[in-house]
């Protein structure tokens, strides 16, 4: 009768802490984009010309592209923080943003003259981009980190790395409502660049913190 009592305590443990861990990354969530948004309507603003440039495909892509990034890589950030979850068969849902991504140069390759590839690659604003993204994504990195701490995640590098690509998605999504580079040459040049570098320091600051 003790050995019932002792796992149906554990069984209840278990489930305030998922519900608990629930709230926990919705509220992460919510905080990140939060943030995010208020970083880039103070310091920057919409780009002037954000009302037309709404109804370009171009904008509209780039948009899509790193919200698909945002909510993929957050889907299996959670997967990662909770123990024993197959956080396994999430990860193929990576691939949707950069294979969409892929399309989409493929595309302007097609429809651009081979004498502005480049051109369009550099864009106007490229270190700009590069080094705004990385800023506007240290605050949801930071807050992501925090929720993986309330979990228990098994691979910390691996999580850290992952919580980069949501923060970085994050970031690169509301920085689109800023930037007047529309190209998908650009975007997979330079805010591909800026998502690895979140990336980078999520995996290196995982290892380091997050543990269980």
């Amino acid at each position: 009768m003790e050995t019932d009592n002792l796992i149906r305590e554990l069984a209840a443990d278990t489930r305030r802490r998922s519900i608990s861990l629930s709230a926990t990354w919705r509220a992460a969530a919510g905080a990140a984009t939060i943030l995010a948004a208020t970083i880039v309507l103070a310091s920057l603003g919409p780009r002037p010309d954000l009302a037309a440039a709404m109804e370009t495909p171009r904008l509209i892509f780039k948009f899509l592209v790193m919200i698909t990034l945002a909510i993929t890589a957050f889907g299996v950030l959670f997967a990662l923080s909770r123990p024993g979850a197959n956080w396994r068969k999430a990860v193929p849902l990576l691939a949707v943003a950069p294979c969409v991504l892929a399309a989409g140069v493929v595309v302007e390759l097609v429809v651009l003259p081979p004498n502005i590839w480049w051109t369009s690659l550099l864009g106007s604003h490229g270190l700009a981009c590069l080094g705004f993204i990385v800023l506007i994504g240290i605050g949801p990195l930071a807050i992501f980190m925090l929720a993986l701490r309330h979990g228990a995640s098994t691979r910390p590098t691996l999580a850290g790395a992952i919580a980069g690509l949501a923060a970085g998605g994050v970031a690169a999504m509301l920085y689109a409502l800023h930037c007047t580079d529309d190209s998908p040459l650009f975007v997979a040049f330079w805010y591909t660049s800026a998502i690895i570098v979140l990336a980078s320091v999520g995996a290196a600051c995982g290892r380091r913190l997050i543990f269980w």
